[in-house]
């Protein structure tokens, strides 16, 4: 067996075997969840010229108690068309071009209007209600770059910006492939020795969280036959392909030498991870290999620490999200071999720091310690244990 690799080397593993997909230039109402593979620079100043903040009156700054004849109005879309006199109020609806020799706008609770005429109750500072162009973005500055995962604020931003197509990076296609005898589909009744295929679902489920397009979940049984059969089936399409348990060293463990058989290049196997030891890596020709322990926490586990970052990186996003600190609000004991993954909910405590909580007991078969989940907080290994009120480094979920 390969030696143990730290969470950090087998990343640094997957990060090597990376090539980044070829980007699609898209309508950015299909963009959507996409990576930006380009920086998005402002075509124009938002807002493009100086407009209202709000309805009421475009005047003149000045001080309370003037009577201005209301003599024109500037609405969104439909400008005034002349300037301001002096002495006089234009009315303004929001949004609207701010006249040429107005310097503020007097909000409509703040007049008194009769005969045609408004008088102010206030004095009004130049600058008041008025947005100034390019307030928001200004023409020529990078607003979204590229590696940025899109959302509907980015998509926003990108319109407002003058975008109506966007370079996004490709998106992975992913098989899951779960192996073992004892799986039955979803729902299905049980039979005596049978639990219910919920690795399949799960790692499609993050698959598809992270951006990639799972194209076929199946199953293997437990025979060196099948194992090959629906790995090569899977190696066909697949950018990745991740394998659910089999690859200990187990008499029915049959995913390592079916991968071997199929061409797949070993790059590791085995981490110094609990849970997730068993964790194998591997590629061919340019195609990522997964395979993950078989119990439902491991197998989640590690998806979150190599599988994803894989995902994002392909897609032009950033390999892993910073992680950050915070603080145990219990102690954890130490697992000695091994650094451990505890499974923590975050809150914010009184004093404003961060604290982690175990989310319950922390075997490897226990998938509802995923329920309520934040954060895995990554404790070194060691004898002893890690007191309550020790700052931790914990990687959002």
């Amino acid at each position: 067996m390969f030696p143990l690799l730290s969470i950090a080397q087998a990343r640094d593993e997957v990060r090597r075997a990376i090539t980044a997909l070829e980007p699609d230039d898209l309508e950015i109402t299909a963009a959507l969840g996409r990576v930006l593979a380009e920086d998005v620079t402002a075509a124009h100043d938002v807002p493009p010229f100086p407009n209202s903040a709000m309805d009421g009156f475009a005047v003149r700054s000045g001080a309370a108690g003037r009577r201005l004849p209301i003599t024109g109005e500037a609405r969104a879309g439909r400008p005034a068309g002349r300037p301001l006199p002096d002495g006089e109020a234009f009315r303004i609806s929001t949004g609207a071009v701010l006249p040429e020799g107005a310097d503020a706008v007097i909000e409509v609770e703040r007049v008194q209007e009769r005969d045609g005429a408004l008088v102010t109750e206030i004095d009004v500072d130049a600058a008041r209600n008025v947005r100034t162009a390019g307030e928001d973005l200004a023409a020529g500055t990078v607003v979204l770059t590229a590696g940025t995962r899109l959302g509907p604020a980015e998509l926003g931003v990108a319109v407002s910006a003058g975008r109506g197509t966007l370079l996004c990076g490709g998106i992975p296609r992913l098989a899951v492939v779960a192996t073992g005898d004892e799986l039955v589909d979803p729902g299905e009744p049980l039979q005596p020795g049978q639990i219910h295929n919920s690795n399949a679902v799960t790692l499609g489920a993050l698959a598809q969280q992270t951006g990639a397009r799972v194209f076929t979940v199946s199953g293997a049984a437990d025979t060196l036959d099948e194992t090959v059969e629906a790995l090569g089936i899977a190696l066909e399409e697949a950018d990745v392909l991740v394998v659910s348990g089999g690859v200990s060293v187990g008499p029915h463990d049959h995913v390592k030498p079916a991968l071997e058989a199929l061409g797949v290049q070993q790059r590791f196997w085995g981490v110094a991870l609990r849970p997730g030891k068993p964790t194998w890596f591997g590629t061919r020709e340019g195609r990522l290999v997964f395979g993950l322990p078989g119990n439902p926490v491991s197998s989640m586990v590690t998806f979150l620490l190599f599988v994803r970052p894989a995902l994002n990186a392909m897609q032009g996003a950033a390999f892993e999200a910073p992680r950050r600190t915070a603080v145990l609000a219990e102690r954890i004991a130490r697992f000695p071999q091994r650094d451990e993954a505890v499974r923590v909910s975050l809150a914010t405590a009184p004093d404003g720091t961060l604290q982690a909580r175990p989310t319950g007991p922390q075997g490897s078969h226990i998938s509802s310690s995923m329920l309520g989940a934040d954060a895995l907080a990554i404790l070194e290994a060691g004898d002893g244990g890690v007191e309550a009120g020790t700052t931790v480094s914990v990687e959002p979920i």
